[in-house]
């Protein structure tokens, strides 16, 4: 698929299912946190930009993405994930091209667990000022009109799909989940053809012992799937009001300056300007004409104070958002809070920032595997999180105690439940 790119306009209405799609219709979507991209060279040219703003944007994009997915009733589970996973039906992959407060841009990669892709495109947008107004988290950011044709591009690809092919899609993610888990006997229901697109050459027994195994495992990779993403989640409704108001100071100081360049900056110089007038006047030796101006002179003064006052305050008030932002971001991406695991009565800690304790879980859901014994008697009971976290997987553990023998492979696990 060749790359496309794509200037969204205004007012772009987002497709939504037109009824309740059944349960083996619905694909599962993660969403990789995306790549912050780079920022000039120039000083100038970032003018009030950062490395801990972008990477606060890297993780708070991805949320309103899945979001505006969500509305749209075309899919099934949504994550947002700090690297990639193969139990994931289709794989969004984002980059930030550019983010000023006045425009985004973005590119976007979507790839099935066939490894067929979907969507290899570059959208950016120019938010208007009527557009920075009535924003609400999870419903409308000021550049929805950009989430928007995203999710649109995904949902008319999806339904240019057959049952057949959604099927299959389903069942190579099954397959593919079971082999990162257990290669040696799983890699042999699985072909790559000349694309690199994965075909399944044949299934395992519905009653296969290790297919019920990782069939379990699998249930609790989500469960953790749905941890990390409340925890994005929570990271998103903590930045929308600093970061929404240090985009619109952005978009509003932008816009002036391509008008009459940076309106702060024009503020202060016009209010210097008329301070200076009033003490010009001043210096007139007519004492009739310097008395009949004082007036004047008072006007200028205070209307230039004002002027470099309310100057002062715009910048004082973006880099207080600018402050707010920065922080939330360095807090997200340094250590996170350690999830503890207990398998078997031992207790396993996962340290590190979000993407290092992903990766270590990766690998702990392999060891389950090859501890056969361990596996029949009792799955990893995550422990340690925070009471809204424990609260969230409690309410979700039942439908996990199902036995995986009893259900189609097609269906494995929680799945859209």
């Amino acid at each position: 698929m060749l790359h496309e790119s794509a200037t969204i306009k205004s007012d772009i209405t987002p497709l939504m299912a037109d009824k309740e799609l059944k349960e083996q219709e619905l694909l599962n979507v993660a969403i990789k946190v995306f790549e912050p991209g780079t920022l000039p060279e120039e000083k100038d040219e970032r003018n009030g930009l950062s490395e801990e703003i972008r990477l606060a944007e890297a993780n708070f994009i991805p949320v309103h993405l899945k979001y505006s997915l969500q509305r749209t009733g075309f899919w099934g589970s949504i994550w947002v994930l700090p690297d990639d996973t193969m139990d994931a039906d289709l794989m969004i992959h984002g980059k930030i091209d550019w983010s000023d407060g006045e425009r985004l841009g973005l590119t976007i990669k979507a790839v099935d667990s066939r490894n067929v892709v979907w969507l290899d495109k570059s959208y950016s947008e120019t938010c208007l000022a009527d557009e920075q107004r009535d924003l609400q988290p999870e419903e409308k950011d000021a550049f929805q009109d950009l989430f928007n044709a995203i999710a649109n591009d995904l949902a008319q690809y999806r339904n240019h799909l057959s049952p057949e092919e959604i099927r299959q899609i389903r069942l190579v993610t099954r397959l593919r989940f079971a082999t990162s888990i257990a290669p040696q006997p799983f890699d042999r229901y699985l072909n790559l053809d000349a694309h690199d697109h994965y075909t399944i050459s044949s299934l395992p027994a519905r009653n296969d012992p290790m297919i019920k195994r990782v069939l379990a495992i699998r249930s609790r990779d989500e469960m953790l799937m749905d941890t990390f993403t409340r925890l994005y989640d929570n990271y998103y409704f903590q930045l929308w009001e600093p970061y929404q108001n240090w985009r619109k100071f952005r978009a509003d100081e932008l816009r002036t300056m391509h008008e009459i360049e940076h309106q702060a900056l024009t503020r202060q110089v016009l209010g210097f300007a008329a301070i200076l007038g009033a003490v010009a006047l001043g210096a007139i030796s007519d004492q009739d004409v310097a008395r009949s101006i004082d007036p004047l002179r008072g006007i200028l003064a205070a209307g230039g104070t004002a002027a470099v006052y309310s100057g002062y305050q715009k910048r004082k008030e973006a880099k207080m958002n600018q402050e707010v932002i920065e922080e939330l971001g360095e807090s997200f991406t340094s250590e996170s809070k350690p999830f503890v695991v207990k398998v078997n009565g031992e207790t396993v800690r996962l340290t590190g920032n979000a993407k290092e304790q992903y990766s270590k879980w990766q690998e702990l859901l392999r060891q389950i595997y090859m501890e056969e014994t361990g596996m029949d008697k009792g799955l990893p009971l995550i422990m340690g999180l925070d009471e809204d976290a424990k609260t969230h997987l409690d309410s979700k553990t039942a439908p996990f105690v199902k036995d995986p023998s009893t259900q189609p492979l097609d269906s494995i696990g929680r799945g859209n439940e």
